[in-house]
């Protein structure tokens, strides 16, 4: 119940001493060995958001790694592919496309399984590494998020040595956290408002 309430407190807006309400946002964090990378968490996915931040404060991520890395495509992690797909996982999130939401570069999508209805269990995410983005994508995979700090680090991500699989040979391990930022912070590192 406290968690529950913590997540409400960080969803209101902040009051300046002036009396205006200042907008915040939610951010996904991911620290890596090769830098930071910052994104912001769309409302209008609103499972997913809450799903990612689920995983997030539960420090689910900050044992795996990048698992699958390709220059041009995507940096994704968050759980391994397996022969088995997430049959395991009993919680599955319906998709939730959106035509305003689009896998354009740097945005940050729910991975799935290759199962007919787009499910997916929340757990495992990539990010577009390809400038022109990947349209290929949008309608089959859920865009829930858009990183507007840290892309040269995905670009470093995407860039280092790997096997057939397109594992990284040196794990790329994971830190991930959410926090809040006031639209001002997040104007000061280049985020655009919508």
């Amino acid at each position: 119940m406290r968690r529950l309430a913590l997540i409400l407190l960080l969803t209101l807006p902040l009051v300046a001493s002036t009396g205006r309400s200042v907008k915040t946002y939610q951010v996904g964090r991911i620290k890596t060995d090769l830098g930071e990378i910052l994104f912001v968490l769309h409302d209008e996915t609103p499972v997913h958001k809450a799903s990612f931040i689920k995983f997030a404060g539960g420090h689910y991520w900050d044992t795996l790694t990048f698992n699958r890395v390709i220059k041009d495509f995507v940096a994704q992690g968050g759980c391994p592919d397996t022969p088995q797909g997430f049959g395991s996982f009993p919680n599955l999130l319906a998709p939730e496309f959106r035509d305003d939401l689009k896998h354009v570069y740097g945005a940050v999508g729910a991975g799935t399984d290759g199962n007919k209805q787009s499910l997916d269990p929340g757990c495992q995410f990539y990010i577009v590494a390809n400038k022109q983005g990947l349209a290929r994508l949008d309608n089959h995979y859920t865009v829930f998020g858009q990183v507007f700090k840290g892309m040269d680090v995905v670009e470093a991500i995407v860039s280092v040595p790997k096997d057939t699989t397109n594992n990284p040979f040196k794990p790329i391990r994971l830190h991930v956290d959410v926090i809040t930022m006031t639209s001002d912070q997040l104007a000061q590192d280049g985020f655009v408002e919508k």
